[in-house]
């Protein structure tokens, strides 16, 4: 859940000005290359970017120094209508190391804080990728694909949420007659949550308008917790709330179905030298299969699937306790039984139609004031103390916390390198069930399968059985039979 606004603009160094929105002079974008790939061809690098949000950019006004952005807000002077704030005041191209975003190759490193003369300040930078032309995002279609990318989770304490995850934003970030800039600066951005910032679509928002649009979180964790969790809304694209609708559960699934392993009873799955050793950098893969196989039929499951030191790590399974019993992924009758808001509003095809149509792709660092981030890896939801989230402590004790992204690569199932294998650990006899568990902020719930091994190896359901170059198991375990996808790949079904 990406509950983070950045409703105050960030004095940046200025290495050149922009006038207004009306002819910039091109953000200090950082080059970060993606792949796109297919079952056929492989992945193919492409030249996009990563650009911060809008609110990160100095906006003062034109030939002088004095902000366009106050303490609560905009100037009413400079900026009391939409028009005025458009001839009044520029946009400056943002530094970002100094936000925070470093870039190496393909991989992004975002750190909560930045020190500057000795001087420690709250950096939590959010950004977008753009694509190869920069003009406009990066619009991910992943119904029926999967996306993967590489994370170093090992410097996020508790209370930490590194973040990469996707929001059906306007490609053109809201370009308008007030907002020629657009997605180039980082403007347009939305969410489940629709929360009411100074700016909306990149224009001075007098009507106190909030961002709503359908979110889908690939990635929410810190090196003791993770969650996955899909937030649909009742719109198909970005449109405002007011008042009182914007906390309306008919507007968004503000809470989501979230698939969170420890919630679900395994405790011993993600962390510190366990199954998923978040010590070390690891890729994370995710999958949007619909009931036909197709890129344009219904999602139906959302799965997960980890590969580490040359290891594919099946998702986790839900403990008897859970209240779930045995799932390990996202259904509709798991998401619609964990969150009852999820079904009211459509569930997965909700959250399908709008991978379908595209979405944006977010990458954020982000800590929790309010609640310490305590829905994501305390209680009932992590090993962490409902204390230990307090962002003063971490400043105190973890200023140099980061993530790191890398390797991103969206494409066919099966494409981008990790391929739905089980874990090395595949037992030959997995329990069934369904199970249901609440917490406060996410829920979760997981599929297995319940068969007794033949003799010699034996692939469990979803997992490769063969395909040019594969040498794993061929036979499935019962019932499941070794289906031909492609050349490639087959699959137990």
């Amino acid at each position: 859940m990406a509950v983070f606004y950045a409703t105050l603009a960030v004095a940046a160094t200025v290495l050149r000005l922009a006038r207004a929105q009306q002819a910039p002079v091109p953000d200090n974008v950082v080059p970060f290359p993606t792949w796109k790939c297919t079952t056929s061809g492989g992945c193919v690098e492409q030249q996009t970017s990563i650009v911060v949000d809008w609110s990160y950019h100095w906006i003062h006004q034109i030939n002088s120094s004095t902000s366009c952005t106050t303490s609560s807000g905009v100037s009413s002077t400079l900026c009391g209508t939409e028009a005025e704030c458009y001839a009044n005041c520029e946009i400056a191209p943002a530094n970002y190391t100094g936000l925070g975003i470093s870039a190496s190759g393909s991989s992004v490193t975002m750190t909560q804080y930045v020190t500057s003369d000795g001087t420690v300040s709250n950096a939590s930078p959010r950004t977008y990728i753009l694509n190869p032309a920069g003009t406009e995002y990066e619009m991910l279609q992943l119904l029926g694909q999967e996306i993967s990318f590489d994370v170093n989770v090992a410097n996020l304490p508790c209370g930490e949420n590194g973040a990469l995850y996707l929001s059906e934003m306007n490609a053109s970030g809201g370009r308008s007659q007030y907002n020629p800039a657009g997605a180039s600066y980082g403007s347009g951005y939305c969410d489940a949550q629709c929360g009411t910032g100074t700016w909306f679509n990149g224009s001075v928002n007098t009507a106190g308008v909030g961002s709503c649009c359908n979110e889908m979180d690939l990635w929410e964790a810190n090196s003791e917790a993770t969650a996955l969790t899909p937030h649909p809304c009742s719109v198909e694209s970005v449109y405002g709330c007011t008042g009182s609708a914007c906390g309306s559960s008919g507007v968004c699934d503000k809470d989501g179905c979230g698939f969170n392993p420890y919630a679900l009873g395994n405790e011993t799955y993600y962390g510190a030298g366990l199954t998923v050793d978040t010590t070390k950098t690891f890729t994370v893969t995710t999958q949007f299969v619909t009931n036909d196989g197709t890129t344009s039929g219904t999602l139906t499951e959302i799965r997960r699937i980890y590969t580490q030191n040359g290891k594919v790590i099946a998702n986790a399974v839900a403990s008897s306790s859970s209240g779930f019993s045995g799932d390990d992924s996202i259904t509709e009758p798991f998401c619609t039984a964990a969150d009852s808001v999820a079904g009211s509003l459509g569930g997965l095809t909700t959250m399908g139609e709008a991978l379908g149509r595209g979405m944006v792709l977010v990458f954020s660092i982000w800590n929790d004031n309010g609640q310490f981030m305590n829905w994501l890896d305390s209680g009932n939801s992590g090993p962490c103390s409902s204390t230990a989230g307090n962002p003063a402590t971490i400043e105190a004790d973890d200023p140099g916390t980061s993530v790191t992204f890398g390797n991103i690569k969206w494409g066919d199932i099966g494409s981008t390198g990790s391929k739905p294998v089980s874990s090395s650990s595949s037992s030959s006899s997995v329990t069934k069930t369904t199970t249901t568990t609440t917490t406060t902020k996410a829920t979760s719930t997981v599929h297995t399968t319940t068969t007794t091994a033949p003799s010699g190896p034996t692939q469990t359901h979803w997992g490769q059985c063969g395909g040019i170059g594969y040498s794993g198991p061929t036979v499935c375990a019962s019932p499941y039979t070794c289906q031909v996808q492609n050349p490639y790949y087959s699959q137990c079904l």
